[in-house]
């Protein structure tokens, strides 16, 4: 059978989400001082969907599959170029390592949008489940005892990292994604960011919260997110914050089946973002990336990157839960 490589190129999976960079909205750039950037934001945004659809957690490992001689890798290119200049490897090295400072806020901003588009909410309530899991850091894991002494007994650890307790996975030696998501028929993420993993879910909320769209009414979370600055900042949104309530089960007040319902809502809604995230990005295991900024690159990027699915699956007419990871394995 005769394929028509360029036809095939066209086609590519991978093209048509980087294609899809250029008609999204993207946050207003600070002003900045100096001259002005020869290459836009955008055209970096795309290079960080190459790196985490084809998995290539180091620029030089991008760049070296953007030179193959292949009629895909000739159209990516082509839509990596600006004013007909190709940015030199420094410049892909220096711009791609300020990317993750503002993937939130175009996390954020793409989220609004999918909300104005795919209207998720419109047979539900305005609802929308935080939460954070936990991801396991590159190499080694730095014990306590040394960390106390200043000791880095491996080269492989990341001591960027830190450790969490959580109740699912006990103790993890990495990082802590920090996601908000529509709690509805189509599981979307609206805000994200990624820390150390001792960072407490509370001091993070406000900065996802932040990037919520003003329709979300009702913010479900577990115990966590029942810190008073996390209250707060619901009630100057004029959102309504539903969590646990802490003491002994079962709950006998008037309002404890009203939460458990919210609560399985929160669970089912989170769960099912997190898990096919986990298995879409390999991300069960530990991060293919070092230290706090790659890896934020990387997990925030993986974000970025299923938002844009859903854009490409909803514009396309296809269906918006399922089919997500072989959709992206075919790019």
């Amino acid at each position: 059978m005769v394929v028509d490589l360029a036809q095939a190129a066209e086609g590519s999976v991978l093209v048509a989400l980087v294609q899809l960079v250029e008609y999204i909205p993207v946050p207003a750039a600070a002003r900045r001082r100096g001259r002005p950037p020869v290459y836009s934001e955008r055209l970096f945004l795309k290079a960080l969907v190459i790196m985490i659809v084809r998995h290539l957690p180091q620029v030089h490992t991008l760049l070296a599959v953007l030179a193959e001689p292949t009629p895909e890798m000739r159209r990516l290119r082509a839509l990596l170029t600006e004013g007909g200049r190709f940015p030199a490897r420094r410049t892909w090295e220096r711009r791609l390592r300020t990317v993750p400072d503002r993937l939130p806020g175009q996390i954020g901003c793409l989220g609004r949008s999918l909300v104005a588009a795919l209207d998720p909410w419109q047979r539900c309530g305005r609802a929308v489940a935080i939460d954070s899991t936990a991801l396991a850091a590159r190499g080694g894991v730095w014990h306590r005892k040394d960390r106390e002494r200043g000791v880095v007994p491996h080269t492989s650890i990341d001591t960027e990292a830190a450790w969490p307790k959580s109740g699912w996975h006990g103790w993890v030696f990495g990082w802590k994604l920090h996601l908000v998501s529509t709690a509805a028929a189509v599981w979307s993420p609206l805000a994200a960011d990624l820390t150390p993993a001792n960072t407490a879910d509370n001091a993070a909320a406000p900065g996802l919260l932040d990037e919520l769209p003003p329709e979300a009414g009702f913010v479900l979370g577990d115990t966590h997110y029942g810190a008073p600055n996390v209250r707060a900042g619901c009630a100057r949104a004029g959102r309504v914050l539903v969590t646990p309530r802490r003491g002994p089960y079962p709950h006998a007040d008037a309002g404890a089946a009203v939460r458990g319902v919210f609560h399985r809502l929160r669970s089912r809604s989170i769960e099912n973002l997190n898990e096919p995230f986990k298995g879409i990005f390999a991300c069960h295991g530990q991060v293919p990336t070092r230290g706090l900024r790659a890896t934020r690159r990387f997990a925030l990027g993986a974000v970025f990157v299923y938002q844009l699915a859903v854009l490409h699956r909803y514009q396309s007419g296809s269906a918006l839960r399922q089919g997500l990871k072989p959709f992206l394995c075919a790019a």
